[in-house]
């Protein structure tokens, strides 16, 4: 059976996050205060345990300064 799309997405959003932090070397804790996004609702994206809002998503691409949102082509 083939995975769903949405949760392709997901999984891909999760790890552009996990990754951005890592090239940041950022913890949770400093992208969550410098982002303003708890450290819950960040770790449970980056676990695949939660699917962040738009609000949430653009807040992180702020602080982070990159794009977090795979597009159309996962």
């Amino acid at each position: 059976m083939e995975e769903h799309h949405g949760a392709r997405v997901a999984q891909a959003m999760a790890a552009r996050l996990k990754a951005a932090l890592d090239d940041k070397g950022w913890s949770v804790a400093q992208l969550s205060r410098i982002s303003g996004v708890a450290r819950y609702t960040i770790a449970k994206a980056i676990a695949g345990d939660a699917w962040p809002d738009l609000l949430t998503i653009a807040n992180l691409e702020k602080a982070l300064d990159c794009d977090l949102w795979p597009g159309r082509d996962v």
